[in-house]
């Protein structure tokens, strides 16, 4: 991890903290984390990347990890994701760009093809589809328990995370979204108390690795966490004839519970979600789950470097 050098970068009058490794003059790949995740999600795509020859990038969104946090973090959006993104390629000099989203991260790289298409060369989802921004109608037909209905209610969240170390809700957040089932809650129960103390990381996720989350977390709080993504999915852009031709990859686990969203494997299966990025590929893990880039690294990055490869 040596390798990596670390700076913060002036974007949108805030400082992020940004990871880099690689060639300054290699074709640049930027990573987008999702939650409960930073940079160091990306750590071993980031080296893999560099080795084939490209210039790997990931950092903190606002609010995130060494980020400084927004001055109203229960006002941040998902356009303020997409326009710091797109100031910090400013920044770097980087005039287009290879883009690998994570879970909500996709979100992220999914709003910069629609809004700044022609900065883009090309984009890696991994865990979540592109999808066009519009409020999601799998919610609505899921139990009052689910964790993405508990956390958009005002203070819910911030009282169940509150009872814990920061350490401690990522660990479990971990254990949740590395099974296979929805995470959800019974009526008399929070979130975290679906967790058991005695409850095993996942074997590819070490002590070490919980103990980065849990300090760069202890940092930032989770008030920006919160709002993006979870209080933040009603955003709907109207935007004419949305369609991404740039090459696409979408890397999915056939154990992630994101495939149980309704609408989800079907949108994915039945090629709709090819009707808006054509050129999208599709690949399936058989025993991957919601983290992949970290449960199977080597998979995972052969994958990406011979995207990168056939489209640099």
């Amino acid at each position: 991890m040596e390798e990596i050098k670390h700076e913060h970068v002036l974007v949108n009058g805030l400082k992020l903290h940004v990871a880099q490794i690689g060639n300054s003059s290699s074709p640049p790949v930027v990573f987008l984390h999702g939650f409960p995740e930073i940079w160091y999600s990306w750590r071993h795509q980031m080296i893999a990347v560099a080795t084939a020859g490209f210039r790997a990038v990931a950092f903190d969104y606002r609010g995130y990890g060494l980020s400084d946090p927004p001055p109203e973090p229960e006002n941040a959006s998902f356009l303020d994701f997409v326009a710091d993104l797109l100031a910090l390629l400013d920044a770097l000099a980087i005039s287009k760009v290879f883009l690998i989203g994570k879970d909500f991260g996709a979100a992220v790289v999914s709003l910069f093809c629609l809004l700044h298409g022609e900065r883009v060369s090309g984009f890696v989802t991994l865990g979540v589809p592109f999808m066009l921004p519009r409020p999601p109608i799998h919610h609505q037909t899921l139990p009052e328990g689910f964790y993405i209905r508990r956390w958009q209610e005002p203070g819910r969240a911030e009282a169940d995370f509150g009872r814990l170390d920061a350490k401690t809700v990522v660990r479990n957040v971990y254990i949740l979204f590395s099974k296979s089932d929805i995470p959800i809650a019974s009526e008399n129960q929070e979130i975290m108390d679906l967790v058991e103390p005695s409850d095993p990381l996942p074997h590819w996720f070490s002590e070490e690795d919980l103990a980065v989350y849990g300090e760069l977390y202890e940092k930032s709080g989770f008030r920006t966490a919160l709002k993006v993504p979870y209080r933040s999915f009603g955003l709907e852009l109207d935007i004419p004839d949305p369609k991404v031709e740039v090459p696409a990859l979408l890397i999915m686990g056939e154990k992630d519970y994101v495939f149980k969203f309704p609408g989800i494997s079907d949108y994915i299966k039945s090629g709709t979600v090819k009707s808006f990025v054509p050129n999208l590929e599709i690949v399936y893990l058989p025993e991957g789950t919601h983290f992949v880039q970290e449960q199977s690294p080597d998979e995972v990055n052969d994958l990406i470097i011979n995207f990168l490869k056939g489209h640099v």
